[in-house]
């Protein structure tokens, strides 16, 4: 599946990019709210299963919008807690330590951040689990998946389209990487993504993307690695890594890797 091979649908805020892989359905929301938040659907037989519902209210809305008339059978709930307001009558599902990340770790602490920034627009409510999940295969829905256990909350393996969903990726803009060995960390799961051919990488912040991607990924973090040994505080850290990629987004994020390596 090329992840540029979707149909575009407008919403009242966003679009939706639908992949078809046959009998199973991918709905990627780019959302376009102040985070470049993605949220992405499966649909099979009638079912629809929603994974990371978004956070901001005019999304929360558009989306609800277009799953009117639809059976939606539960919502994964990984590295974004908030938003409840959406479907509330659809059970909620997540792992033990995504509920703890979201409600007493670095979760809350970023729903509290973003809603002292951006106040009304974001919706602080947090989801309120109902279902508990574990690591391995789940059913929902009769969609299947396969959960990953991560430190702060899951990942989501869709077999059906050869896809998994991770927090974070983006193969031109900048992450939150706090310090060399996460970077290593991240390093190791990203290789192991190309070694089992995932088709698709899905992430909340940035659009599917593919191995070719995964690949730059993994140069950068290499050479973010490499560009913090030889800096001697954050201010040359930021701006060699700049430097080194001058037409990158997210500076945000970077902001944050420079805090974690020169703390």
């Amino acid at each position: 599946m090329n992840k540029r091979d979707f149909t575009t649908i407008k919403l009242d805020q966003g679009e939706m990019h639908v992949y078809d892989f046959g009998g199973v359905k991918l709905h990627a929301y780019q959302t376009n709210d102040p985070l470049s938040d993605e949220t992405f659907l499966v649909e099979k037989a009638g079912q629809w299963v929603l994974l990371e519902p978004p956070c901001f209210k005019d999304s929360i809305a558009a989306l609800a919008k277009y799953l009117e008339g639809k059976a939606v059978a539960g919502l994964l709930v990984a590295y974004h807690g908030a938003g409840g307001s959406l479907l509330p009558q659809v059970p909620r599902c997540a792992t033990a330590n995504a509920v703890d990340y979201t409600k007493n770790g670095g979760g809350k602490a970023l729903i509290d951040q973003f809603t002292a920034a951006f106040g009304g627009a974001f919706d602080h409510e947090i989801h309120t689990v109902t279902n508990l999940i574990g690591e391995g295969p789940v059913s929902i829905g009769g969609i299947d998946f396969v959960i990953h256990q991560t430190a702060e909350a899951f990942d989501v393996e869709i077999p059906e389209i050869n896809a998994v969903y991770t927090h974070m990726l983006g193969h031109d803009c900048h992450s939150i990487v706090a310090g060399a060995g996460h970077a290593d960390g991240i390093i190791s799961q990203l290789k192991g993504y190309i070694q089992k051919g995932y088709d698709l990488i899905l992430t909340s912040h940035y659009t599917p993307e593919d191995l070719k991607d995964v690949q730059a990924k993994i140069d950068y973090l290499e050479k973010l690695k490499a560009i913090a040994a030889s800096c001697a505080d954050g201010k040359a850290f930021k701006e060699a890594v700049q430097a080194q990629y001058p037409a990158y987004s997210g500076e945000n994020y970077l902001d944050m890797t420079t805090g974690f390596f020169f703390g």
